[in-house]
Order: C-alpha cells, then sequence, then structure tokens
C-alpha cells in the first residue's frame, strides 16, 4: 500500500502545481482523477481487502492536515472514503464496474481542499496568503458552491475517465508484464 500512495501522492502534488493559477484550480480534481486512475486502478487490483482503499485513501488527507490544512479536507474526506470504500465492498472488491464506481467517488476528496474556502474560510485565506492577495481574492471569486458542484462533478467524471484509462493500461501493460 505504500508504494501506492507515494505514488498517488507524488502524482497529486505534482499535478496540483496547475492550482499555483487560480482558474487551472478549478480542473485540477478533473485532471487528478484521470491521470491517477492507472496508479488507484492497479491498488484496487493487487488489494483485495476490505478497508484497503479507505486507509490508502485517508493518508493524502491526513498529510494535507498536517502540513496545515483545516479539519474540512479530513472531515469531508472521511465521508466520501467510507462512501467509496462501501461501494467497492458491494463488487467484492474485485467488479471492474464497481471499483469504477468507487474511483470516481475516490476522485472527488481533492475536492475538500477548495471546500475549506466556503466552510472555514478564514483559516484558508491565511494559508493562501503566502501566494498573494491577488490569489486570496481571485480563489474567493472562484470558490463558489455553483463552481464546485461543478468541480465535484468534474472530479467524479474524471475518476471515471482514469478509471477506464487504467483498466485498459492494466489489460495492455501490467498483464503482460505479469504484475496482474
Amino acid at each position: 500500500m505504500g508504494v501506492f500512495a507515494v505514488i498517488y501522492f507524488a502524482l497529486m502534488f505534482g499535478i496540483g502545481m496547475m492550482g499555483m493559477i487560480p482558474i487551472l484550480f478549478l480542473i485540477y480534481p478533473t485532471v487528478l482523477g484521470i491521470i491517477a486512475g492507472t496508479v488507484v486502478m492497479l491498488f484496487m487490483t493487487k488489494v483485495q481487502k476490505p478497508w484497503s482503499l479507505f486507509i490508502f485513501g485517508m493518508i493524502s488527507p491526513l498529510v494535507m492536515f498536517a502540513a496545515g490544512h483545516t479539519y474540512v479536507v479530513v472531515v469531508l474526506s472521511l465521508i466520501v472514503m467510507i462512501i467509496a470504500e462501501l461501494i467497492r465492498k458491494i463488487g467484492n472488491y474485485n467488479s471492474f464496474k464497481y471499483n469504477m464506481i468507487s474511483y470516481a467517488i475516490f476522485s472527488t476528496w481533492i475536492c475538500s481542499s477548495m471546500m475549506q474556502m466556503l466552510l472555514a474560510k478564514e483559516v484558508y485565506i491565511e494559508h493562501c496568503r503566502m501566494m498573494g492577495d491577488d490569489y486570496v481574492v481571485a480563489l474567493e471569486k472562484l470558490i463558489t458552491y455553483p463552481h464546485m458542484a461543478l468541480v465535484a462533478l468534474g472530479a467524479f467524471l474524471g475518476g471515471i475517465l482514469g478509471a477506464y484509462i487504467g483498466k485498459a493500461l492494466l489489460k495492455k501493460h501490467f498483464e503482460k508484464a505479469g504484475i496482474v
């Protein structure tokens, strides 16, 4: 699980750099869902144990919390990961259909980083001040409840696309190599 978590976190951090431009911050969850799909789908293929996705999925939010993000990230991620884990359980941990839906829901956890602006605004603004006042003002204008609904939908759809890409890559490369 550790290797997958490190790879996922590296992808999350690298793709997260697009958030340095406020408008791109809104598509970050969608892009992460698409690109990280292969890693998470490989993880779900290799580790078919109860609560493994939950544990895997809570590592990044807990690291973010330790790095200074608010409780919003942990609480919303906890809810998302429980739902994702329960959906995965319905498919007995090995159904592509349920793993895909589970991953699509899993992909929405990163929206919690933006939801801080709406649910813990003062603390989050202080956290973002290092990026400058113009950045904070731009985020305040961009992060609204209607926009967040679209961002979450984008993350969900990105997760579905990422799952299909992951499935294709698993079949093409990892099965041939004997990894799955």
